[in-house]
């Protein structure tokens, strides 16, 4: 594609308000290959080859080299880099020489399991030997043929957490033979959700120890500031490093896109949502395979909807489609096959689709406001760019003083590294459930400290003591000579969310059929599904009926209303007392003290939809 032709082409438009505020040309890159120093086993080599795969790049044969020799390995590179082939091609190798190895992949998401299972049949899964995914969605008739058959199982933390690791028993065999555990999009696992999942890698570990095995770690992530730390405090081992990326990658066409002023008497501009809406109808017309990105997912189908209307008199509105949380699986399975076929020319997306899961080569990527780091920044505009050829990315700017700051310091994005990423394992009320979740999987001794931390036997004195529960005189634990789970019957795991504290999600169910046509999550229900809500899915309007609490059901059905639904949030805070005062690095004075926050009010309003 010629985007400087295209460009121009935007510029010349009637509309064209000089939003385009800054354009950088991003030089391309070479590729830079490297030579194994290991022979492969022939049938892997053979399976490259059949591939079309006669070099590799040079972080992939460092990472095959690397895993290959024992040691546990981060490799971090950008999107459609190949990281995939520095784990599956060690992986592959060693069940090909011992047919009795046993893999377990973890993925943050079960779309990225599904998409990663396909790509493992390019190297012989479901004839040379077997994987399959054990996730929320496996069926129970096959779980237990999977548990017992599969060399490789790919899966997410949740279910590792609360479907394997509490019935490891009936895991024996694949424990004991268990030689690599790969954790992939390793950046995504920040924060709370971070934090819980290293908790679970330790306990994977201490189980996996139980069998006698002791697997070697393969993670692979986007560009972060830290990735050996973040392994460090994800697993609790070392890793070798991995960052010197191979791949090559074209020239880049990287854009601030400001809306244009509307109001001159008060400054007000253009919707984002508008813009970015016509930015895609614009390549969907030149033919430009385009992904845009949204923070919010009414923000989705309100610009799959504006794009459609624009594109219906030319017959394009079939070729875009929203992708977001809370459609169906069997939906987003669909959205991704088009996206890959070329069927779909457009899709916009929350952060769904950030991760990896391959959805073929796309041109352009059009970001709806900053997506907060530098590191989502990068992997959000890495989705567009096919091997060497030409791509172009553009950041459509809000309102507010962030956006003002980038537009003025565009060399923000382009020259700062990538953020660390950071978590807190040892976090107590993190801990705490886990340690539970442990005695639960096998008694604590004083050697689970290398895994738990130094604090592990306060905690435990706690959650042994019934005063420190207030639902029942029971303790969670108690100590003999170990500590043990109190009550068999009682399952810890189920009562931590590695992701939400919010519980269940609701359906939402349409009148006339009784047919689901999404899910939403349990803590913004009230707010987006409520009696009289417009819900938007698809790009059509749904009228919420009644939400029926007690089985967590929204009924809906069709309606023409142009106009959509928005809760309001008003909340109060207060000073009650300041405790300490300080500055922070650079002078700025910062206080310590109790705030007094009233509890969130909402309401709901209407705003037309366009």
């Amino acid at each position: 594609m010629d985007f400087e032709s295209l460009l121009s082409d935007i510029r010349s438009r009637e509309d064209y308000a000089g939003q385009i505020h800054n354009l950088s040309r991003l030089p391309e890159r070479e590729a830079m290959y490297g030579q194994l120093g290991i022979d492969l086993n022939p049938t892997v080599q053979s399976i490259l080859d059949g591939l079309g795969i006669d070099r590799l790049y040079q972080h992939q044969t460092q990472a095959i080299e690397a895993t290959l020799s024992g040691e546990n390995v981060v490799v971090v590179s950008g999107t459609a880099s190949g990281k995939t082939l520095c784990y599956v091609v060690p992986l592959a190798q060693h069940i090909y020489e011992r047919p009795t190895s046993r893999a377990l992949l973890v993925y943050p998401t079960k779309a990225l399991a599904q998409d990663q299972l396909r790509k493992l049949g390019e190297f012989g899964a479901g004839e040379a030997f077997r994987a399959a995914t054990y996730d929320g969605d496996t069926p129970r008739n096959q779980r237990r043929r999977i548990k017992r058959e599969c060399q490789v199982v790919l899966t997410n933390p949740d279910m590792l957490h609360i479907g394997i690791l509490p019935y490891h028993h009936t895991w024996a065999e694949f424990f004991r033979n268990l030689d690599y555990v790969v954790l992939d999009e390793v950046h995504t696992y920040r924060g709370v959700f971070g934090s819980h999942t290293a908790n679970v890698i330790r306990r994977l570990r201490r189980i996996a120890a139980k069998y006698g095995a002791n697997p070697r770690f393969v993670a692979c992530s986007a560009t972060i500031g830290n990735p050996g730390e973040l392994f460090g405090e994800l697993t609790g081992l070392p890793a070798r490093v991995i960052d010197e990326d191979g791949a090559p990658q074209g020239r880049r066409f990287f854009m601030l896109w400001q809306p244009p002023v509307v109001k001159q008497a008060t400054g007000q501009r253009r919707s984002a949502s508008l813009e970015a809406a016509e930015l895609l109808c614009e390549m969907v017309r030149k033919g430009v395979r385009c992904i845009v990105f949204v923070l919010a997912r009414r923000v989705a189908e309100l610009i799959l909807r504006y794009a459609r209307e624009q594109l219906e008199e030319e017959g394009l509105a079939d070729r875009v489609m929203a992708y977001r949380g809370g459609y169906l699986p069997a939906e987003r399975r669909e959205i991704e096959r088009q996206l890959f076929e070329g069927e779909l020319l457009g899709v916009v997306s929350t952060t769904a689709l950030e991760v990896g899961v391959d959805i073929g080569g796309l041109d352009a990527a059009i970001l709806t406001g900053y997506p907060g780091t530098i590191a989502s920044t990068w992997q959000q505009i890495g989705r567009a760019g096919r091997a060497q050829g030409d791509s172009l990315a553009a950041l459509v700017t809000l309102p507010g003083g962030v956006h003002r700051y980038l537009l003025e310091h565009p060399e923000y994005l382009l020259d700062r590294d990538a953020e660390r990423v950071r978590i807190d394992p040892r976090n107590r009320y993190i801990l705490a459930g886990h340690l539970a979740c442990a005695a639960y999987e096998q008694p604590l001794e004083d050697v689970d400290v290398a895994l738990f931390g130094d604090e592990m036997e306060d905690i435990l004195q706690v959650l042994g003591d019934p005063s420190s529960r207030e639902d029942s005189r029971l303790p969670y634990v108690t100590k003999r000579t170990r500590w043990y789970w109190v009550d068999p019957d009682i399952y810890p795991a189920a009562e931590i969310n590695l992701r939400s504290t919010a519980g269940q999600a609701y359906s939402i169910v349409l009148e006339k059929t009784g047919d689901k046509l999404g899910t939403v999550d349990a803590d913004s229900a009230l707010r987006t599904v409520h009696e009289g809500a417009i819900y938007l899915h698809a790009g059509e309007s749904y009228l919420v009926e009644r939400l029926d609490l007690e089985e967590r059901t929204a009924w809906a059905r069709k309606t023409r209303a142009r106009y959509y639904t928005e809760p309001t949030m008003v909340s109060q805070m207060k000073v009650v007392s300041w405790q300490e005062e300080g500055t922070v690095p650079g002078g700025a004075p910062c206080r310590l003290g109790e705030l007094w926050t009233s509890p969130r009010k909402s309401r709901a309003s209407a705003k037309c939809a366009r």
